[in-house]
């Protein structure tokens, strides 16, 4: 789709109907898109690595078009920030490399052999509330684009999607004929479905003011000058950083709180919350309504207002009560389900 004009920034949509992938392979292209229906967040972020790869094999020519033949958009300053944290992450890779080739190797390395200085145990990876904090530029960070993956039979919405011609009998994976997608009520949504792409159908009762959420926190560290990156992408709340990860400040003896976070150079995307309700034909009779909690990010906020009959595509996750303190000591394992939503079609 043609980039969202902001006064800022723009963003693109991607959309990755899975049954073009049955197209393109009847057998390999089907598996895959039964195995991105059943481990849709994982698939979600491969796709979105693919698309990284072939972005950054893509050169910007004289003519303000980029080798692919995708027009490039005016420089902003987001690109000029990109831009300096690059050429600072280049810097000081090769000043790690120069150092790492002045010292004398050692047998038995820094952590007493073993391969131990790339372990995930030994580098503390996943300690903490919202991730860990590293040096490394992350890819979240550089995403300009916002990318939907649609279920079978889910026809997509924008171009090149939006003029497609597909003959009836040409797959029974396409939206034609009698094999179109079915919504369902959210009483048949079973546990089995967790961190599956499904499709539910119900009413909005609620909606939520849209507010920006973190999905990148920036710091600085006042001890080294170095720029710190922790991604918490698809979590209600994080715990800062308090101690700098760079190699300077772990030698230091004294360590103390010297990171300090940047909302400048932060990532903030839109967020929105909508409650869906069962529709009255959906409800057994005696039986109360359920209700699902639906987290829309981007541009799929301000869609739906309360009132609105819509069908729903996303994928059914679990979230924690509480991320920490006393509630989730209390807590304990008990978790709450949302849907993460991927497309929202609205009826009326």
């Amino acid at each position: 789709r043609d980039p969202i004009n902001n006064s800022h920034q723009k963003t693109y949509l991607v959309e990755v109907p899975l049954s073009e992938l049955v197209i393109w392979d009847a057998v390999r292209g089907l598996e895959l898109a039964q195995r991105a229906t059943k481990n849709a967040t994982r698939y979600h972020e491969l796709f979105c690595k693919v698309i990284d790869s072939v972005l950054s094999k893509m050169e910007v020519t004289g003519g303000g078009r980029r080798r692919g033949g995708a027009a490039s958009s005016a420089r902003d300053s987001i690109d000029v920030l990109m831009e300096q944290r690059q050429a600072q992450q280049e810097a000081r890779q090769a000043e790690v490399q120069n150092n790492a080739n002045n010292l004398v190797d050692d047998v038995n390395g820094p952590l007493g052999g073993g391969g131990l200085e790339n372990d995930a145990a030994v580098l503390g990876a996943g300690n903490g509330t919202g991730g860990t904090a590293t040096e490394e530029l992350p890819a979240l960070l550089m995403r300009r684009y916002e990318l939907r993956v649609l279920p079978l039979r889910r026809p997509g919405a924008y171009p090149p999607f939006d003029v497609q011609f597909r003959d009836n009998d040409s797959t029974q994976y396409t939206s034609s004929g009698s094999s179109a997608i079915q919504a369902v009520s959210l009483r048949q949504i079973r546990s089995r479905a967790m961190g599956h792409l499904v499709t539910v159908s119900g009413m909005i009762v609620r909606a939520s003011d849209v507010k920006p959420a973190c999905t990148v926190a920036t710091y600085t560290c006042d001890a080294c000058g170095c720029e710190i990156y922790q991604v918490v992408h698809n979590k209600r709340e994080f715990l800062p950083q308090r101690l700098c990860p760079s190699t300077d400040c772990q030698k230091q003896t004294k360590h103390g709180d010297t990171l300090h976070l940047q909302t400048r150079g932060s990532k903030f995307v839109k967020f929105q919350e909508l409650k869906l309700q069962e529709l009255p034909n959906q409800v057994p009779m005696g039986h109360v309504p359920r209700s699902l909690t639906v987290h829309c990010r981007g541009e799929l906020t301000r869609l739906a207002s309360p009132g609105n009959e819509v069908t729903i595509d996303g994928v059914f996750l679990p979230q924690r009560v509480a991320e920490g303190g006393y509630r989730a000591m209390k807590a304990g394992l008990v978790t709450t389900t949302f849907v993460e939503a991927q497309n929202i079609i609205v009826h009326k």
